[in-house]
């Protein structure tokens, strides 16, 4: 046994070490926040690896953030250097990508699939889609694609949409009849261009799994399965499961925590958890213990959960670890402004009088973006260093766009609708480009691919030298064999400007970081692979040092921070006015309580919680939160 993995296991407490030692039998383990789950997990898959050194079975472990992947993947390699390729953790979308490009071919998916992160993507295939087959029969409405991502979620098939729609959702015969036939005809555009959606990736690997054979072999492959972050899982994703464990396997290990069912919009589920328990005869093991918060926090994230009816009676509450705070500088600070305008004024200058390195160790939470923009525009007027954690499907800058575009035309020699975007792209920053129309002809006439007579038409035109450069540089990688760190980084020092900021150098970090993820998967990665991974990635830049993170609930859930503050706890605001008004909102007022306790258990020091008698000009009360944490008082 490695000397880290000794210790590592010497340092669980009994409960940890029971769950990290437990047999082949399935598990659940309640895991609050601080508990120590990513440790238990990683460790339990290092304990496995290290006891079975000359097997050569995989265990597969799934998660939903790449973050957590790269951290997980870190932690096992560290503990059990030599055997970490025998851990295979990917996030659910990436795990069945894998699959779709081993074995879609069974279901007609070639390997290179494109895949489609951007809605906006998704918007202009199905308005081409509208226009060729309705004309002015209906009104171009690509709304309609908000109905196809909700019944393939729930795993209809187009031609089952019209009669659910009809059962489930009360619609009309009419208009369930036209959803039905959009969301064939997307079906089928997306298969002739070869491309999947997000869930898709599930969708069709949840189809692919009902051969017997296939699920046989990833379950003698992958004899252990880990799941973490369960209570996130979509019907889809426990559908899923579900098909690959069939009615036999029983290794499985999952980490959840029914307290942070924050995604229920997205598909999860509070109730989730007790299928799993029902559906596996899961045995269940508690994490009480938070090493993380001080006390009162602690205490308060216990009072204000108790509130939360569909919550299973048999959780306990957590318990903290820490001693106790200092009284003179109290771990849970309220305070109470004015209005919004002085709560974003009186909050930055809070950060303001921090130094560099505690503002790194800080964030601002709120429930929305529209919350943090305001104190954005404030910290870049002070010149604070700051960084908004959220997704990205995309890159803000034209150029990296552009890169991006001809990588995909490269890949795909005749995608038409990629040629749009490259050639776009290209003359936002340049003001040069060509008639794409005429482009597609002379391919055609000529019989070369598409990128070839671009880069051929461009350069009959009056080119600065910079531009020229560029150019050239395409041209050599549309012939070369691709190399993401070597050729791309080429055409980004030619397209840098002499002043190198802005959207285009955040763009250049998050595409450096990219690049290392994938390239940490495995060497020679070729270009179709690379382009999936990169579609499976946020684009948000790495976060500048010392700089003050920004985020919603949802963005920081599972990061932890020194000193948190947590911003516009009104009534209306959090919870918000949809919950608050829903005269059935019992469950949507549940799930904004379960968002508060994420936000204020991601404090480790210090928890600030701020509010503002009025928003927008609407006078609003205290948050009923802050009441159930039994901080009347000193929030009034």
């Amino acid at each position: 046994m490695t000397d880290k993995l000794n210790i590592s296991l010497q340092e669980l407490t009994d409960i940890q070490r029971k769950a990290v030692d437990w047999n082949d039998e399935p598990l659940l383990v309640l895991a609050g926040p601080g508990s120590g789950k990513t440790r238990v997990l990683t460790t339990r898959i290092a304990r496995i690896l290290e006891q079975s050194p000359k097997k050569n079975f995989r265990i597969l472990a799934l998660t939903f953030t790449n973050r957590a992947v790269h951290e997980m993947k870190t932690r096992v390699a560290n503990l059990v250097p030599g055997l970490e390729e025998r851990a295979a953790i990917f996030t659910f979308h990436g795990f069945c990508t894998k699959i779709l490009r081993q074995h879609g071919a069974h279901i007609g998916i070639k390997s290179n699939f494109e895949i489609y992160s951007r809605k906006a993507d998704r918007e202009a295939l199905l308005e081409d889609v509208l226009k060729k087959e309705f004309k002015n029969m209906w009104p171009i409405d690509i709304n309609l694609l908000k109905y196809i991502d909700s019944l393939k979620t729930k795993l209809i098939k187009p031609e089952e949409a019209s009669i659910f729609l009809q059962e489930n959702a009360g619609m009309d015969r009419q208009k369930s009849e036209h959803i039905g036939l959009v969301y064939q005809l997307y079906e089928e555009e997306m298969n002739k261009s070869n491309a999947l959606d997000f869930n898709s990736l599930l969708y069709y690997t949840r189809q692919l799994m009902r051969r017997t054979e296939l699920r046989g072999l990833y379950k003698t492959i992958y004899r252990y399965w880990c799941i973490d972050e369960f209570q996130d899982t979509n019907g889809t994703q426990y559908e899923l499961l579900k098909q690959m464990a069939g009615n036999d396997f029983r290794r499985l290990f999952v980490v959840a925590d029914d307290d942070q069912t924050i995604y229920e919009w997205n598909g999860a589920h509070v109730r989730r958890i007790k299928c799993l328990v029902n559906d596996f005869g899961c045995e269940v093991i508690q994490l009480t213990d938070n090493f993380r918060c001080p006390r009162s926090i602690v205490d308060a994230a216990n009072r204000l959960m108790v509130y939360n009816v569909r919550r299973d009676k048999s959780k306990h509450p957590a318990r903290a670890t820490k001693v106790k705070s200092d009284d003179n500088n109290p771990a849970i600070q309220c305070l109470v402004h004015n209005c919004d305008e002085e709560e974003v004024s009186e909050i930055v200058n809070c950060l303001a009088n921090l130094n560099p390195y505690e503002r790194g160790k800080t964030a601002v939470l709120a429930r929305t973006n529209a919350l943090l923009g305001p104190i954005r525009k404030k910290l870049e007027e002070k010149k604070i260093p700051n960084s908004l954690m959220t997704r990205k499907d995309d890159f803000s800058s034209p150029q990296m766009r552009w890169i991006v575009a001809c990588l995909k035309q490269i890949n795909r020699p005749q995608n038409k609708r990629n040629l749009v975007k490259l050639n776009e792209t290209f003359r936002s920053f340049t003001e040069v480009s060509v008639e794409t129309e005429d482009i597609i002809m002379h391919a055609e006439t000529e019989l070369k691919d598409l990128l070839t007579v671009w880069i051929e038409s461009i350069l009959k035109d009056s080119l600065s030298c910079e531009t020229k450069k560029v150019v050239d540089l395409l041209r050599k990688l549309n012939r070369d064999s691709f190399n993401p760190s070597r050729e791309v980084k080429e055409l980004i020092e030619c397209l840098k400007p002499s002043e190198f900021k802005g959207d285009f150098k955040e763009d250049v970090s998050a595409w450096n970081r990219i690049v290392g993820e994938i390239q940490s998967a495995g060497k020679g990665v070729s270009l179709e692979r690379f382009l999936q991974g990169m579609e499976l990635r946020s684009k948000e830049p790495t976060p500048r040092q010392n700089s003050v993170s920004l985020g919603t609930i949802h963005s920081i859930k599972g990061m932890e921070f020194k000193r948190v503050y947590f911003i516009g706890l009104a009534q209306e605001i959090c919870p918000s006015w949809h919950s608050v008004k829903n005269p059935n909102g019992g469950a949507t007022i549940e799930e904004e309580r379960r968002g508060c306790f994420v936000a204020i258990t991601r404090a480790s020091e210090q928890l600030v919680l701020s509010r503002a008698k009025k928003y927008n000009n609407w006078p609003k009360d205290p948050s009923q939160f802050l009441g159930e944490m039994g901080l009347y008082l000193a929030s009034s």
